[in-house]
């Protein structure tokens, strides 16, 4: 019976509706950051998010990259032998 006593004329609420709908939302003008993300060239925040990212992943790679180098050159010192079939 209480169920029915939180719905609405639609037959549709929940039983935040009341406590929500009356509550007044606190609001502050946008400082920092906020201010920024709220602006109207939003298209430059994301393209230097995405432009991080990037450079992120390529430095990742080309470090990766640099590590197996010097991985490979200490396997060769250390087993001639064994690189005659490897091709570099």
């Amino acid at each position: 019976m209480k169920l029915q006593a939180l719905t609405d004329t639609a037959g549709i609420a929940t039983p935040y509706d009341t406590i929500w709908a009356t509550a007044a939302v606190p609001t502050k003008p946008p400082q920092g950051i906020e201010r920024v993300m709220l602006a109207e060239d939003k298209l430059y925040v994301v393209l230097a998010v995405v432009l991080i990212i990037w450079f992120g992943l390529i430095l990742f790679i080309f470090r990766t990259d640099r590590k197996l180098d010097r991985l490979e050159r200490t396997l060769q010192e250390r087993f001639p032998e064994a690189n005659t079939g490897l091709s570099s």
